[in-house]
């Protein structure tokens, strides 16, 4: 009963040559893309993630206020920082190395 069957399947991949060796092609490619892709990904991940840690762990961010925005939050009233406020921090605090001001918008891009 197997052997039938596996000499059929041989006839007919003889009979249609062309449409197995594309469906062959087809099937090699894709694998090939998800291997790369797969491979790409936890290549990225990686990298991310050794940028990270190359910060270190004496990294302190600074922000005036969390915003929230939903059901039932409001936003916070607190003033933005200013460059005075980082000279403070850096003047004023013991064991500050440098300090960087950073600002961000959000806004849409059309």
């Amino acid at each position: 009963m197997v052997i039938n069957a596996l000499l059929l399947a041989i006839r007919e991949i003889r009979r249609n040559l062309l449409r197995s060796s594309l469906t062959a092609l087809g099937i090699i490619i894709g694998v090939a893309a998800v291997i790369i892709m797969v491979t790409l990904g936890n290549g990225a991940t990686e990298r991310v993630t050794t940028d990270i840690s190359a910060l270190g762990s004496n990294l302190l961010q600074v922000r005036p206020g969390q915003r929230f925005r939903g059901p039932g939050r409001t936003q916070s009233t607190a003033p933005p920082l200013s460059l005075e406020d980082v000279d403070a921090i850096t003047t004023q605090i013991a064991g500050i190395e440098p300090a960087a001001a950073n600002a961000t918008l959000r806004m849409q891009a059309i």
